[in-house]
């Protein structure tokens, strides 16, 4: 197993109106993120707001192509982001302790942060298709190019890891500086990683590893 410092490629924010950043997903143009009762659109490279659209928002973020999907406290909602409506729901598989949020493979992935799991669920019933097991709490969940990636933040210490997808393995691990914690976690399909700040208001870029993109597929 691989262990680094985590590479900071740019912080934004603290937002105005904004105390904390939960979820986070990629749209291939902006990246939103949860703030409470909202979910905010921000350019990827500026980190300047692009709008917002009201909704509740405590917990992780997806994007299936067409939909953002939002944990919502026991629930997760599946929103039309061009007009904020939520068109269903579905109950969330930790029970109101869910937290990271991905799509991948026609499904979504929810991170149980105390339960220190990741649950693939089916998105139209919200059935529990497997559970992974992790060793520390679970924040944000992503894929990236086939890898299956999360965050955690235990002990006031976060790292982002990529975990083997069938049995949780740990195969790398990127350690976040010091006081610098990870609520959400996406990639950009790229060299970035997207971090969610929590209550620091703030967004993060981090380097995606070249040995991620090499070992892919």
């Amino acid at each position: 197993m691989k262990t680094s410092t985590a590479e900071i490629l740019s912080e934004y924010g603290p937002y105005p109106g904004i105390n904390d950043v939960n979820g986070v997903t990629f749209d291939g143009q902006n990246v939103w993120f949860a703030s409470g009762d909202k979910i905010n659109a921000v350019d990827p490279d500026s980190g300047a707001p692009v709008r917002s659209i009201g909704a509740d928002a405590y917990a992780g973020t997806a994007f299936d192509g067409q939909h953002i999907f939002q944990v919502a406290e026991n629930r997760i909602d599946k929103i039309d982001p061009a007009t904020g409506r939520v068109l269903a729901s579905i109950p969330a598989p930790g029970g109101g302790h869910d937290s990271g949020l991905a799509w991948a493979e026609g499904t979504l992935w929810v991170g149980e942060y105390r339960g220190r799991k990741i649950h693939q669920i089916d998105p139209e019933t919200g059935t529990v298709l497997r559970t992974i097991e992790s060793n520390r709490f679970v924040t944000g969940v992503t894929w990236a190019d086939g890898e299956l990636w999360h965050a955690t933040w235990q002990d006031d210490k976060s790292e982002l890891r990529h975990i083997d997808r069938h049995t949780g393995e740990v195969l790398e691990i990127l350690e976040m500086p010091d006081g610098m914690g990870v609520s959400g976690l996406e990639s950009d399909g790229a060299d970035r990683f997207f971090c969610g700040g929590g209550s620091s208001g703030k967004l993060r870029a981090v380097r995606r590893p070249e040995r991620a993109k090499v070992s892919a597929g």
